[in-house]
């Protein structure tokens, strides 16, 4: 009699444990699918105006260090080498924030400048000396008034935080850019002004 009754103990401990390990394994499933589910969750979570803000501010960083490479080595002009060394180091540091960003929300970024920034690039190349100077703070100017609005509109109406605030923290930076755009610009420009003026009070 006591050996049946150790079987039957026996015997019940066994389903009983079996049914705790299958409990056990169907929470860790569900725990697991629930964690998968909220990473899918989060990384798909960035708004499409905050998506496409991240990638046009991608290909234009990339752009404005390509942009400052060149111009510090054709650059006649101290003052736009100088600037332009300002712009690649900027813009490098501020590339590498938005990619860390990015990265951590599952948002590509493009790899390259657009079709648009490779054109002016061209163009830029074919020219040396005062003329270069002239074109690429023109461009600069054109270039730096747009991300200010870019990233003002972002910072005040971005719906993701981390992306609100990588625009709020840069774009003073942008601002302080374009204002010496303007004032780099002023000179070379001006230079030209000059020049012709001279030029002019020669002939006569």
């Amino acid at each position: 009699m006591r050996t049946k009754i150790f079987t039957a103990a026996i015997a019940a401990l066994a389903l009983a444990s079996g049914a705790y390990a299958q409990t056990g394994n169907t929470t860790a499933a569900d725990n697991a699918g629930a964690k998968k589910a909220s990473t899918t969750s989060k990384n798909g979570s960035v708004a499409s105006g905050d998506r496409k803000f991240m990638q046009k501010a991608a290909s234009d960083g990339i752009a404005e260090v390509q942009l400052g490479t060149l111009a510090r080595d054709k650059a006649a002009s101290d003052e736009v080498k100088s600037f332009a060394n300002r712009m690649v180091t900027d813009h490098s540091k501020a590339n590498d924030q938005l990619k860390s960003i990015a990265a951590s929300k599952g948002v590509e970024l493009p790899a390259d400048t657009d079709k648009s920034h490779k054109k002016k690039m061209d163009k830029l190349g074919k020219l040396t000396g005062p003329e270069f100077d002239r074109a690429y703070m023109k461009e600069m100017v054109s270039d730096h008034k747009k991300d200010v609005s870019a990233f003002r509109k972002e910072a005040k109406s971005g719906k993701d935080g981390d992306v609100k605030g990588f625009a709020s923290q840069t774009l003073p930076t942008l601002e302080e850019h374009l204002a010496m755009a303007q004032k780099t610009n002023d000179v070379v420009q001006g230079s030209k002004r000059t020049g012709n003026r001279e030029t002019g009070s020669t002939k006569k």
